[in-house]
């Protein structure tokens, strides 16, 4: 990972852990042309985030949040 995509991960999967997105939100809100700057891609492959009936952060994305300071309460 580097010093330009953490922070943008980190931001998609804090989006995602607010509340779960349908997946169709997330392309619009995240998808890039860049081959350099596959933020979505990152964060799947990394197990950060999950496809199901919709986008949601996993525990491990959640805790990933926790360390870099953004702690977020899973939706009720």
């Amino acid at each position: 990972m580097n010093a330009i995509t953490e922070p943008l991960v980190l931001d998609l999967v804090e989006w995602v852990a607010r509340a779960p997105r349908t997946y169709t939100e997330c392309m619009d809100a995240w998808r890039t042309s860049c081959p350099r700057l596959g933020v979505w891609e990152e964060a799947v492959d990394r197990g950060l985030v999950r496809r199901g009936e919709a986008v949601r952060a996993t525990p491990l994305g959640l805790r990933l949040l926790s360390e870099h300071g953004r702690a977020v309460a899973p939706p009720g």
